[in-house]
């Protein structure tokens, strides 16, 4: 099943030790390309902690890539990518100041692999969440086609990364960014499209506009990744 389509400020838990890639028996894929997906979840984690922002964009594939989870929505192409991890809050300390550990250090989390069909798909636990990948093989090499990261409370209301790009869609070519001001007053990239919201069973979201404003809205689940608008609230630019 094709996937393309966390946190509350940092964007990732870097959990465990770094393992061999598992590899479901179905897989077509060779050990070279498991242990080259495993390598770029690993890359992933270092170019984030260590707030390499080109470096983490590089790792989607270009153009089309993106990272969602519910928190940040979604960070499509180069120029979101490198944005999201400047907008990190470990990214925009000062450099003397003291950061708490990210439990495993710097390496990434075993992923275990699945090829279905055409598409590649990963899996890698983080404790109370995992990310949900899609992989792509290009001429330079295993790049993201997609990570999203998926809490478990998102999980138990029936959110996989399908249902949260179904959501995002939904606000069609209406949606755009919001940005926040950091501690020196600089403008930075908090949430893309949707950000999305779990209280128990009920999910809700944040859909920001380009002409400014949102709208408060609550989705119903359909279908297995297919969700709809239930209700929907318009709040104009300024009302807060």
């Amino acid at each position: 099943m094709n996937i393309r389509t966390m946190s509350c400020y940092g964007l990732v838990l870097v959990v465990s030790c770094i393992t061999a890639a598992t590899v479901h028996a179905q897989s077509k894929l060779s050990r070279a390309d498991a242990d080259a997906i495993q390598g770029l979840v690993t890359a992933y984690a270092r170019a984030l902690g260590e707030c390499r922002a080109e470096d983490f964009a590089a790792l989607f594939e270009p153009g089309t890539g993106y990272f969602a989870s519910g928190f940040r929505g979604h960070m499509e192409g180069r120029e979101q990518l490198v944005e999201l991890v400047r907008s990190e809050r470990h990214c925009l300390a000062p450099p003397d100041a003291s950061q708490p550990a990210r439990p495993g250090g710097v390496d990434g989390p075993t992923v275990e692999i699945e090829a279905d069909g055409d598409a590649v798909l990963g899996i890698a636990k983080l404790g109370t969440a995992e990310y949900q990948d899609e992989y792509v093989k290009t001429a330079q090499g295993w790049h993201f086609a997609s990570r999203t990261v998926i809490l478990d409370a998102e999980k138990a209301a029936g959110i996989d990364a399908r249902g949260l790009l179904a959501i995002h869609r939904l606000g069609g070519a209406e949606l755009g960014d919001n940005y926040v001001p950091d501690d020196n007053g600089n403008p930075r990239l908090l949430n893309s499209g949707v950000a999305v919201s779990v209280s128990g069973s009920e999910v809700s979201g944040r859909a920001y506009l380009k002409e400014g404003g949102y709208r408060d809205e609550i989705y119903q689940q359909v279908a297995p990744g297919q969700w709809r608008v239930a209700s929907s609230t318009d709040v104009p630019p300024d009302a807060d």
